[in-house]
């Protein structure tokens, strides 16, 4: 039987909300493998002038623990 753990991350871009989430996959298979997925729960922007200067994701990431 198979075990999936969930982390939650925060991360952001100052691209997209799409490269925030990459940002987060990215730095977490840094030390943690067999990710599985990627849930999305908010997201939020931040404002310079009017521009947007910063995306910024809420995340959970789900992964298969080693046995």
């Amino acid at each position: 039987m198979n075990t999936i753990k969930v982390i939650e991350v925060l991360a952001e871009s100052d691209s997209s909300w799409e490269d925030a989430a990459q940002v987060a996959v990215s730095a977490v298979s840094g030390s943690i493998h067999n990710l599985r997925s990627l849930h999305v729960s908010e997201l939020e922007a931040v404002v310079e002038g009017d521009k947007i200067a910063l995306y910024r994701i809420n995340a959970k990431i789900s992964f298969l623990v080693d046995h």
